[in-house]
């Protein structure tokens, strides 16, 4: 059965919003979607691999090269033909080795042919895609040290069972999670660029219509489809159009000045805060034809973009979206 369509999930505005702009401007730098149990967070990213626009690679190259010349030396790739497939998503599953996320020895070409050759791991498979980890504050500390080391460099390096293997490993983290069951190191909350609270709907109205759509996928599947795919269709056309656009999208310099003020406003740490602000107002203005980053899309970018960046107040029992609200009352009136 096909994933649920993105289009068809109910409500989640912000959430579906963050992902659609990563599928615009990767450098963005992932999404982390925190919140209720049943709230259809795994559901969005399934979605999202149906959603987004294939991509062109090389038929026989483990690292999803573009180009016959980026296919790396180890993967020795005979076949070379250019295809479109589709964009990956890749699940990082809790509990997973090293070997498994990096690559290893590969063992059974070892034994059988006594060759020593190289098993692509997951980061590879994920490499101009997107790698999503459930339950992404359970992750154990040296898998999140490696991911730390492999999202600021874009590359996976192996150097152990004498190998000496490098690859390009530049892919969108999605995380989700229940802030419950615990919190995120800082260090890798950091990373993400965008954030969303998710909640269960507190309307019957809205409460239904889930439960409807979630029948019909389930007993009327494919009228269903028939319905939602066209829309998922839509969007994606949208999304490639605001692809094109973003390169020429004017950025003035009250932008600029608007992005530091909010961030500076807020006590944010570093200069990630205003980068990934622009690009998410820039992603969002190319994605409703806008011809130039204008106020309203820093306003609607920027408690997605900065509520996991500010810095614990004791004094302020506010949460961080209500603080950035207020911020941006008072700064961007």
């Amino acid at each position: 059965m096909k994933p649920f369509p993105f289009a068809a999930i109910v409500g989640q505005d912000e959430m579906k919003t963050a992902m659609v702009l990563t599928a615009i401007d990767p450098k963005i730098g992932g999404v982390l979607v925190f919140g209720d149990r049943g709230t259809g967070k795994s559901t969005a990213v399934r979605a999202l691999a149906a959603l987004l626009p294939p991509i062109e690679a090389v038929r026989g190259c483990p690292v999803n090269s573009e180009r016959p010349g980026d296919c790396p030396e180890w993967a020795h790739v005979t076949d070379t033909t250019i295809i479109a497939r589709p964009t990956p998503v890749v699940d990082l599953p809790l509990g997973v080795t090293e070997d498994r996320v990096t690559g290893a020895l590969d063992i059974e070409r070892a034994l059988t042919r006594g060759e020593k050759a190289f098993e692509a791991g997951l980061l590879a498979r994920a490499n101009r895609g997107y790698l999503y980890i459930d339950e992404v504050n359970l992750l154990e500390d040296h898998i999140v040290d490696l991911l730390l080391d492999v999202a600021q460099s874009g590359e996976n390096v192996v150097e152990r069972e004498g190998l000496s293997i490098r690859h390009p490993a530049r892919f969108v983290l999605v995380g989700s999670g229940n802030p419950e069951e615990g919190e995120l190191r800082p260090q890798l909350l950091d990373r993400f660029g965008l954030s969303v609270e998710v909640k269960s709907p507190g309307d019957i109205e809205t409460r239904i219509e889930v439960i409807r759509r979630r029948d019909a996928y389930e007993n009327d599947n494919a009228a269903f489809m028939a319905e939602w795919t066209a829309q998922d269709a839509d969007l994606r056309t949208a999304i490639l159009a605001a692809r094109k656009a973003l390169p020429a999208m004017a950025t003035s310099n009250l932008v600029l000045h608007d992005c530091a003020s909010v961030c500076l406003a807020l006590g944010s740490d570093g200069l990630r805060g205003e980068l990934t602000l622009l690009r998410a107002a820039r992603a969002l203005a190319a994605f409703e034809g806008a011809a130039e980053v204008g106020r309203d899309h820093i306003r609607r970018t920027a408690p997605m973009a900065l509520r996991h960046r500010l810095r614990r107040d004791p004094l302020d029992e506010a949460g961080t979206t209500a603080r950035v609200a207020r911020q941006l009352a008072e700064v961007l009136p």
